[in-house]
């Protein structure tokens, strides 16, 4: 695989003394905002969804490390980052064996089934969400609005048209574009006051938290900034409202946590542009076009795919390389 055609430049090399152990639990840090954002507006079942996920695959990755008589590696922190990002993708409403089957799911056939961490394909997390998604749909698309949304919800365009708008559940801001309507606050869809995942209704949250990603240089900014720009301009160019193809859904959460993922995503910065337009592109064709209003989670697993190639392809020149004549 990749790690066999790696290009390492020559000496000096600077050590950047960063761990994989320390890059995960910054993840998770900053991830805290957006967490507490989900709990906040949905409540402390919430919290118990987020919990279960994280003992789980931790508790998954030591079991069966065991099991393959491979040394116990919960203490790098990926498995807790996996839990934590899974649980914040499923609705505030599922029960509870819903997070513990999808961090196992995730943590086994998403990654130690590779080899462990460094060797997975997809995005753990994300693999269990399609898991999820595929197995009890019903239970996956299950949305409720926080209390604070309802009097907004009454007096909503869904109410002038006549669309009865329960008091406890209804269709997240995706859903109800994809119905046709699209006046919904800018300022509810910011801070984060409707229905949708546990972490990806506050965009301020996670704006907080890859903001911390970028200033610790976790994370490059080369794939949020072309994820974010293809899906605004495309969204320009097919006369939608770009602003609010920004905010509603998965995407935020999936362009500075998910598209990121060092694993699964291109090691060289040309590569990781074109992961990112990529991944825009899919996320736009398939809120068009496809039969789901969301497609982050999808695109993210399609240019998982691409990875391999967008780095054979985009490998910079050693320097002092010319091209061959003939």
């Amino acid at each position: 695989m990749l790690e066999t055609e790696v290009v390492v430049s020559a000496s000096p090399h600077l050590r950047a003394g960063l761990s994989a152990e320390r890059i995960m639990w910054l993840v998770v840090a900053a991830l805290i905002p957006v967490a507490a954002a989900g709990v906040y507006f949905f409540g402390w079942h919430a919290l118990w969804i987020i919990l279960v996920s994280m003992v789980t695959a931790v508790l998954t990755e030591a079991i069966t490390r065991l099991l393959l008589k491979r040394p116990v590696t919960i203490g790098d922190g990926s498995a807790a980052v996996t839990g934590l990002l899974l649980a914040l993708t499923l609705p505030p409403t599922v029960p509870l064996w819903i997070p513990a089957a999808g961090s196992a799911f995730a943590i086994v056939l998403g990654k130690q089934i590779y080899g462990g961490l460094g060797y997975n394909p997809f995005n753990p997390a994300l693999i269990g969400r399609a898991f999820l998604l595929a197995s009890w749909p019903t239970l996956m698309v299950k949305w409720v609005w926080p209390a604070d949304a309802l009097d907004w919800a009454m007096d909503s365009t869904a109410a002038s048209l006549g669309i009865s708008v329960d008091a406890v559940s209804g269709a997240t801001p995706l859903g109800l574009w994809a119905d046709g309507i699209t006046r919904i606050p800018y300022l509810q869809l910011y801070l984060g006051n409707i229905a949708g995942s546990l972490g990806e209704t506050s965009a301020l949250a996670i704006l907080l938290g890859g903001l911390f990603l970028l200033v610790y240089r976790i994370i490059d900014w080369r794939i949020p900034v072309s994820y974010l720009g293809t899906v605004t301009l495309l969204a320009f160019l097919m006369g939608q409202d770009p602003l609010f193809h920004l905010l509603a859904g998965g995407l935020m959460l999936g362009a500075f946590f998910m598209a990121t993922d060092y694993v699964t995503s291109p090691v060289t910065p040309r590569g990781r542009l074109l992961f990112g337009i990529g991944c825009g592109l899919f996320t736009m064709l398939i809120r068009m076009y496809g039969g789901l209003p969301e497609g982050v989670c999808y695109s993210i697993l399609l240019m998982n795919l691409a990875t391999p190639l967008l780095d054979r392809w985009t490998v910079p020149k050693r320097f002092g390389e010319v091209k061959a004549n003939g």
